[in-house]
């Protein structure tokens, strides 16, 4: 589009902007005026539940508190799930998930040890009872 715009001075400067030409498009819409639609304008309404569910994990924490509980990792996945859920009574749901993290993270790691734990229980017994046999 190529356009060209023809400025218009007046001799005396009286303090107003100079007026300049108008285009082809600012013409159209002066005279067309703004677009007109017959539907009134919609609007949405998106409701976001404040409650948001934050699990805790007490019961893995209390299972991997009373079964093996290698390095103590379940009781203190226990603490933290305890933490969780008081954060949630509080209304800290920030508070509340990082805790439930902490607790998920340590729940994960007892679990693993306590497996790894038991194989060699089991295996080495049954190797020995071999070997005496």
């Amino acid at each position: 589009m190529n356009h060209t715009v023809q400025t218009v001075f007046s001799p005396v400067n009286s303090g107003q902007p100079p007026s300049y030409e108008m285009l082809k498009e600012e013409h159209e819409v002066a005279v067309l005026g703004a677009p007109h639609n017959p539907a009134p304008p919609t609007s949405t309404v998106i409701h976001i539940r404040s409650e948001t569910s934050v699990p805790d994990h007490v019961v893995w924490s209390l299972f991997n508190t009373l079964f093996m509980n290698p390095c103590c990792l379940g009781f203190i996945a226990f603490a933290y799930s305890v933490k969780t859920r008081d954060r949630k009574m509080v209304g800290d749901l920030t508070g509340a998930q990082a805790y439930a993290s902490t607790a998920k993270c340590l729940n994960i790691w007892a679990l693993i040890l306590s497996i790894l734990m038991t194989i060699p229980l089991i295996v080495i017994p049954v190797l020995i009872y071999q070997a005496h046999r």
